[in-house]
């Protein structure tokens, strides 16, 4: 056991976390994601909603204050009638964190795309629809 590390964060994705280097980008990723057939590196978080282990991945890891975004949220596809309510939440836990990050959209097969070249993918229990998001780490200043 560590002092300050929150309870959520497994060994795994710590060391994860801490060998990721400014500019490298992690997945959060909801439950429907094809998280393995996209990346070699996954990191399983069943059971457990984004929100709470984006809130806990926060507390370490900064995001990219230099990049154009330091997130990015899967867009809904045209026509989808889905209203992705979850992106409220992992908004304000992002401004809580980094208060003036900014936060993307990408087209679906894009944000596939970009998640090939993350660092790690983690695929979480999270059920809300376009629920996944990327961020970008940063630097300690």
């Amino acid at each position: 056991m560590l002092k300050k590390i929150p309870k959520l964060l497994s060994p795994e994705l710590v060391r994860t976390m801490m060998e990721m280097g400014h500019g490298d980008e992690i997945v959060l990723a909801d439950a429907n994601f094809p998280g393995h057939a996209l990346h070699s590196r996954v990191i399983r978080y069943d059971g457990i909603g984004i929100p709470d282990l984006l809130a806990a991945i926060l507390e370490l890891m900064p995001l990219d204050s230099y990049a154009e975004h330091q997130a990015a949220l899967m867009a809904v596809v045209p026509g989808d009638p889905v209203v992705p309510v979850i992106w409220d939440t992992y908004r304000t836990l992002i401004a809580d964190a980094e208060p003036r990050a900014v936060i993307a959209e990408e087209e679906r097969f894009a944000f596939y795309e970009r998640a090939k070249r993350a660092y790690a993918v983690v695929v979480t229990g999270e059920e809300a629809l376009y629920g996944n998001v990327i961020l970008k780490k940063g630097v300690i200043k």
